[in-house]
């Protein structure tokens, strides 16, 4: 995107509101990853003062996985919440449709714990388009149906999506209770778009390509209490999920960042494990812009 110049590469993103607990920014297509992170560094600034900050963002170039935002926010003692979703893309249905209404709309949340966080990243549809495209480039099917092709048919041919003629990636809930996930999907396109201004209701967004429009929160939960009290009573809820009887033989249940916490903490100890095509995909690159690639650990 910088390259193509579908992405600023100086400049600030526009205040459009300011009223300290809240805020309203127009990135104008700067770099997702940057401008986001600007905009969390400005709300844990406030936080102490203000115990919630808000914001919205408009036209942010892709920002990418949104948890990646949240353990700082987490370290801090703060909760953090963050929605995207893109203007311009229609690939999730609502439930009982076939026209592609929706982004997939992630949704990531963060809070500290007694011993880990809590910490999920989740779309509001049953995939996401990234696996889909993976899943036709390598030949495979979905692993399980999550798509509807133009006359409705569910199935797991990730070819379905792109057609011709266009299907669509269903909410979550899938086929018989999709109605919960395209209820999300429109919640989350109101936080982000309804909210920041900017949205489906603006022609030009439709050619904004993959850029988001973004929601922000961070909580101080000792503005409600304490940190204490609120690591106790989450630490709580990890006991009861994680203490869940099993049938025999069945792995033990998993509190939501569970398993991301402790990974993280592995693979900064002793590197990073990355999905075997990305280095692949990033050689040319490279060669391009003359940038050494890292060679694999051990």
């Amino acid at each position: 995107w910088l390259m193509e110049g579908a992405s600023r590469c100086s400049g600030e993103p526009t205040v459009l509101v300011d009223k300290g607990a809240l805020f309203n920014w127009d990135a104008a297509f700067l770099p997702g990853p940057w401008v986001v992170s600007q905009a969390v560094d400005t709300a844990l600034a406030r936080v102490p003062e203000h115990g919630v900050v808000t914001a919205t963002l408009r036209r942010s170039q892709h920002i990418a996985c949104l948890a990646a935002y949240l353990p700082r926010v987490i370290k801090a003692g703060y909760l953090g919440m963050l929605t995207c979703s893109t203007p311009s893309e229609h690939t999730v249905s609502p439930f009982g449709g076939l026209t592609p209404v929706f982004s997939a709309n992630p949704l990531a949340m963060g809070a500290p714990g007694q011993e880990y966080p809590l910490l999920f990243d989740i779309s509001m549809s049953v995939t996401a388009g990234g696996y889909v495209a993976r899943a036709a480039r390598e030949g495979e099917r979905l692993p399980e149906p999550c798509l509807k092709d133009a006359d409705g048919r569910v199935t797991d041919d990730p070819a379905a999506l792109e057609g011709p003629p266009r299907g669509s990636i269903m909410p979550i809930g899938g086929a018989q209770h999709g109605y919960k996930g395209a209820a999300l999907s429109a919640a989350t396109e109101v936080l982000s778009m309804a909210l920041g201004g900017y949205g489906r209701a603006d022609a030009e967004a439709a050619g904004d390509g993959e850029a988001n429009s973004v929601y922000l929160q961070i909580i101080d939960p000792a503005a409600f209490g304490s940190l204490a009290t609120f690591k106790e009573q989450l630490h709580a809820l990890q006991y009861l999920v994680t203490a869940s009887e099993v049938p025999e033989g069945a792995p033990p249940v998993r509190f939501p960042g569970q398993r991301a916490w402790q990974r993280r903490t592995e693979q900064l100890a002793g590197g990073v494990a990355l999905y075997p095509i990305i280095m692949e995909d990033l050689a040319p690159l490279a060669r391009q812009l003359e940038v050494t690639q890292p060679v694999p650990l051990g």
